[in-house]
């Protein structure tokens, strides 16, 4: 087998962050057109990763974030994006550095990114690596159609109250 000097998977990989960024940047500037929102899952534990410690023992592998309705103060540079979020009514900053992001749902679009990060993982320390298979592999495809979707997030979850962020597990996702 040929030895791919070139990387096309990681010039591949960095095309689709510049997608995520350009995204976030417009919505950071503009607002979220029409309908729609975005969920951003990241690796909690990864280098560069900021949370306050409450969030990160709920969520010490994993944390899906959505923007729609409630987040404030958006800023995104070259490596990261910052946001404000309420969990639990309480207000919070999180930083989340690119290279940390599993995946990118725009579910009204529908678009779906998925996203390689062996990079974040070998940086991150050994007992926040997700203990999932590393089945997430980079890809960039339509998601399934909404209704699939929101069937799939309500399987056996509670109703959770509608005032603030809302915090989804990635398992929420996962085909099963």
């Amino acid at each position: 087998m040929a030895t791919d000097h070139i990387r096309y998977d990681v010039l591949a990989r960095d095309a689709l962050r510049g997608v995520l960024r350009r995204v976030l940047a417009d919505a950071a500037e503009h607002g979220l057109p029409g309908e729609h929102h975005f969920y951003i899952t990241f690796l909690s534990g990864a280098d560069g990763v900021k949370l306050s410690s409450r969030l990160l023992a709920q969520y010490p592998e994993e944390m899906t974030i959505i923007l729609q309705h409630q987040f404030w103060d958006l800023v995104v540079t070259e490596d990261r994006f910052e946001v404000g979020l309420s969990f639990g009514g309480i207000p919070e900053r999180l930083t989340v550095p690119f290279a940390s992001v599993t995946r990118f749902l725009d579910p009204s679009a529908p678009f779906d990114l998925r996203f390689d990060v062996s990079d974040a993982l070998s940086e991150a320390p050994p007992a926040k690596v997700p203990a999932a298979p590393a089945a997430s592999s980079l890809a960039a495809t339509p998601a399934r159609a909404a209704a699939e979707s929101n069937a799939a997030e309500t399987e056996g979850e509670p109703e959770k109250p509608s005032e603030g962020a809302e915090v989804v597990r990635l398992d929420r996702f996962r085909k099963k």
